[in-house]
C-alpha cells in the first residue's frame, strides 16, 4: 500500500491573537509543525497544541523559525551558521520540553517561512541547522524540499530526511516556490491539489507552471493552516487520497 504524511503548521497563534485552524484540521492530519514561539506561538498556545496532538495521535514536531514576529518569519534576516545553528538548538529544546513533559516524543523538525527558504538554497545555513538538529538528537526526520541544499545538508549529516512537497503551491520549474507575492502561487482548489497530490504519489512526479514536468520525490505533503477553508480542504484531500488506497501515515 502507498503511504503519504499529511503535515501541518500549527501553534502560530499568541496572546490574544488567533491564527490558524489548528482545532478543526488536528482530526485530517498525521504530522504537527509547532511553533516555538519566536516567529509565532507562545508558552500556552504550544502546551496546549501538544496537548491536542497527543488527543488525536497526531506525530509532534518542531517548527522553529527567525526572531521575528511582526514579520511572521517570513522576512529575510542575515544570520550566521552559528546563530542558525543556536536558533536551532534554543526552539526545538523549548517544544521538546512541552512535549516530554505530556510524555511525548518529538518526530521531527521542520523550519519555517524564510529561515526554510533561506536553507533551501543556502549550504551553510542548511548545514548549520541539520547539524543542530543532528546534536539534538539524531533521530528526529529532518524535513526538507527535495533536490536542494537543505536535504543535501541533512543527507550528508546523517539525518533522515522527509522530502516535502506543497501541495497548495505553485512550482517553478527549476524546483523551487513561486514566491507568495506573484499571483497563482497558492491553489485554493481542492481538486487542483488532490490531483497534485495522487500525481506525486503515484508518478512522483510534479507539474510546474510552466509546464515542465518535474521528478519530485515526496514524503510529506504540507497542508497550510492558515489558508481560507483550510479544514474542509484538508478533509477532502484525506478522504480523497484513501479512497484511492493511499494510507496517511505520519513520517516518523
Amino acid at each position: 500500500m502507498k503511504t503519504i504524511d499529511l503535515n501541518c503548521d500549527m501553534g502560530e497563534a499568541f496572546g490574544v491573537y488567533q491564527y490558524g485552524a489548528d482545532e478543526e484540521i488536528i482530526s485530517f492530519i498525521s504530522s504537527a509543525n509547532i511553533a516555538c514561539g519566536w516567529h509565532g506561538g507562545d508558552p500556552l498556545v504550544m502546551q496546549a497544541r501538544v496537548k491536542l496532538c497527543k488527543q488525536h495521535g497526531v506525530a509532534v514536531g518542531a517548527h522553529p523559525g527567525f526572531p521575528d514576529m511582526m514579520g511572521f518569519g517570513r522576512r529575510n534576516m542575515t544570520c550566521s551558521p552559528a546563530e542558525i545553528y543556536s536558533y536551532t538548538i534554543y526552539q526545538t529544546g523549548a517544544l521538546y520540553a512541552f512535549a516530554k513533559s505530556q510524555g511525548l516524543p518529538l518526530s521531527h523538525f521542520k523550519a519555517h517561512g524564510n529561515m526554510y527558504n533561506m536553507a533551501v538554497k543556502d549550504y551553510s545555513l542548511a548545514r548549520a541547522m541539520a547539524e543542530a538538529v543532528y546534536a539534538f538528537d539524531k533521530e528526529l526526520v529532518f524535513v526538507a524540499m527535495p533536490n536542494t541544499e537543505m536535504s543535501r545538508a541533512g543527507q550528508e549529516v546523517g539525518l533522515k530526511v522527509a522530502y516535502e512537497v506543497f501541495a497548495d503551491r505553485a512550482y517553478r520549474a527549476d524546483g523551487t516556490l513561486v514566491p507568495r507575492t506573484e499571483p497563482g502561487a497558492v491553489f485554493h482548489e481542492v481538486e487542483q491539489a488532490i490531483s497534485r497530490i495522487v500525481q506525486l504519489v503515484e508518478d512522483g512526479t510534479l507539474t510546474a507552471v510552466d509546464g515542465t514536468v518535474l521528478q519530485m520525490p515526496g514524503d510529506t505533503i504540507c497542508i497550510h493552516g492558515d489558508t481560507p477553508g483550510a479544514a474542509g480542504y484538508a478533509k477532502a484531500v484525506k478522504e480523497q487520497l484513501e479512497q484511492r488506497g493511499i494510507k496517511i501515515q505520519s513520517m516518523g
